[in-house]
């Protein structure tokens, strides 16, 4: 009987004042989520890692292929946009940190600033992306032929950048001047990539490409619609009526998250 008393006592003690780790459940909630969005993520990359281990000598450079610039036609500045892409992502990041600063000192103008400029630097990262989606279904000046399904790419003056049209490489091998023409007169010639067929290289790059960098996209715009909503509510003095801003907070971490993910799919796409 001492011991169940004891016991009674224990649990008794804690009546559910103080929450665990001094975290409202909206943030322990919130860091749920982020846990399992991460393991997530984590899946994708490693099959991408596993795919791209087993098709190494077909896996195309993402030098070679992400090498466009907004109003720079046909100059090649490798991982120049994307890393642009980066550097906005990484600024947005910066804004949202001192949206939350400004929310810890009740700060509304400071929230509004700062949320404001959140919110423009997401919608900067889609809309780059959108642009580099397109350039990327679109295609190069070269291109590849389908012949009894198989890929030939053309092959490319590195000099000046232009296709050599009677020149065809397959699995990375030159083939002759005579098979070459052969596949160009009855093979299907085309440009860009899609879920089927792919210039640059195996088609499963395009496949992971598509939806890795398009679920990190959706996380992104999700924010942004999150970040629109948060924005409304600070406008409204909702956040000054209940005497705090942890809503920022909250997606804050969902923004940081996002920024997080980003470095990773960045790393693994265009710089390995």
């Amino acid at each position: 009987m001492a011991g169940s008393a004891a016991e009674v006592e224990k649990y008794a003690s804690w009546n559910g004042g103080m929450s665990p780790l001094r975290a409202s459940y909206g943030k322990l909630f919130m860091w749920f989520f982020l846990v399992s969005d991460a393991l997530t993520f984590s899946g994708f990359l490693c099959a991408y890692g596993f795919f791209r281990h087993n098709f190494a000598g077909e896996w195309p450079d993402p030098q070679a292929v992400f090498h466009h610039f907004p109003f720079l036609h046909g100059v090649h500045l490798p991982l120049m946009y994307v890393g642009l892409m980066t550097f906005i992502l990484i600024m947005s990041s910066v804004t949202m940190v001192l949206a939350v600063e400004a929310g810890h000192r009740n700060y509304r103008k400071g929230v509004l600033i700062w949320m404001f400029a959140t919110i423009i630097g997401g919608l900067m990262f889609v809309g780059s992306q959108a642009w580099e989606w397109t350039n990327f279904i679109k295609g190069s000046e070269h291109g590849a032929v389908l012949y009894n399904h198989n890929m030939y790419l053309y092959k490319v003056d590195h000099a000046t950048h232009e296709p050599i049209l009677d020149i065809l490489t397959f699995h990375n091998k030159e083939l002759s001047a005579a098979e070459s023409k052969e596949i160009l007169a009855k093979g299907e010639p085309f440009h860009g990539a899609n879920l089927q067929y792919n210039e640059y290289g195996q088609p499963a790059f395009a496949d992971f490409f598509f939806f890795i960098t398009g679920f990190h996209g959706f996380h992104v715009f999700s924010g942004v619609v999150i970040n629109i909503c948060i924005f409304i509510m600070a406008l409204n003095g909702y956040m000054k009526r209940v005497g705090h801003y942890e809503m920022v907070e909250k997606v804050g971490l969902y923004w940081h998250f996002v920024d997080l993910v980003w470095v990773f799919v960045f790393t693994f796409f265009y710089l390995l």
